[in-house]
């Protein structure tokens, strides 16, 4: 297992210090609680969020003998690239990947994979296209792997709406604006995505500190303009991409979650549920609960992680 060493500070300290790795092109920073030798559980957060949209659920799986797995994405906290040279690449499969070299870093052969928002994205990427990984997957908002053709095709005009960011970013102006504002825009998107979430100062400030990781801003720029096909992929993805542009099905048993309050653009739970092949729940969680699911409703998150464990156990 290759060694790993303490961060200076810790932004984790309410769930676990964030310890420093490296993985393939990256340094990654990540929250590592529970038993080393427990079932492992990899926790994925989204954009603009970060590893304390887990803060109350890792407490909760690490009780429950589970060795959690909670890394900054690149471009997020404490989590750097090796080389100055490396493409500041946020396509999904470059994200997902990053998965995969964190597992083989720390030697974990398999997980149970959990996320919303991008992280969903890279769980369910992971899920499909190297099952034997995954002995389990969580995502909220369902089946989130797309493509650049995907991008190509228009919405109605209430759901383009929903997306301006998204057409924001593809400019200069966007860009500029984003780097200039970015915990501004962070809060909005929080709103937005969770209007009946009532976080305080305390709890945005906490997660917004992460983007003031130097590659944040690259990385959420080519994230949205990748999937518009308004910036180019790195030519080692493209045969994954072109994988993941069939829509490849997912076999490992799955539970998939929405907010009943989600705010931010997802797909209906019918929309996706044919592409779930192997066992299979959808849950919708009530009480007002919004984009940032495990931070809303942690318990309801932490539940699905447990009985999909429970069910691994039992096969």
């Amino acid at each position: 297992m290759a060694r790993t060493r303490a961060a200076k500070a810790s932004a984790a300290a309410s769930f676990g210090p964030v310890v420093q790795i490296e993985a393939g092109v990256l340094d990654v920073g990540y929250v590592d609680a529970g038993p080393t030798d427990g079932p492992a559980v990899v926790l994925l957060h989204g954009w603009p969020y970060d590893i304390h949209s887990y803060a109350e659920v890792t407490p909760r799986l690490a009780e429950a003998g589970h060795r959690v797995i909670v890394p900054y994405v690149r471009g997020y906290g404490t989590t750097r690239f090796l080389s100055r040279t490396t493409a500041r690449n946020g396509e999904q499969a470059a994200l997902a990947l990053d998965t995969l070299s964190l597992m083989d870093a720390l030697g974990i052969e398999n997980a149970i994979i959990a996320g919303f928002d991008w992280g969903a994205r890279s769980a369910g990427i992971v899920a499909a296209l190297w099952p034997e990984r995954v002995r389990g997957l969580v995502s909220v908002s369902g089946y989130l792997i797309g493509s650049q053709r995907t991008g190509e095709v228009p919405l109605a005009p209430s759901a383009e709406q929903q997306w301006w960011y998204q057409y924001y970013f593809a400019t200069e102006r966007g860009r500029a604006g984003y780097e200039q504002y970015r915990r501004e825009f962070a809060k909005l998107i929080w709103q937005t995505a969770s209007p009946m979430w009532n976080f305080d100062d305390a709890t945005f400030d906490r997660t917004a500190a992460s983007f003031d990781n130097p590659d944040h801003v690259a990385i959420v720029i080519h994230n949205y303009r990748w999937r518009l096909g308004l910036a180019d992929g790195e030519p080692e993805y493209l045969e994954l991409e072109h994988r993941l542009a069939q829509g490849p099905p997912i076999s490992v048993p799955t539970i998939t979650l929405e907010g009943d309050a989600n705010g931010a653009p997802h797909p209906e739970p019918h929309d996706y549920a044919a592409k779930f092949s192997g066992p299979y729940t959808h849950r919708t969680i009530d009480g007002g609960i919004g984009h940032n699911l495990p931070q809303e409703a942690p318990e309801a998150f932490a539940d699905a992680v447990r009985e999909l464990e429970a069910e691994a156990r039992d096969r």
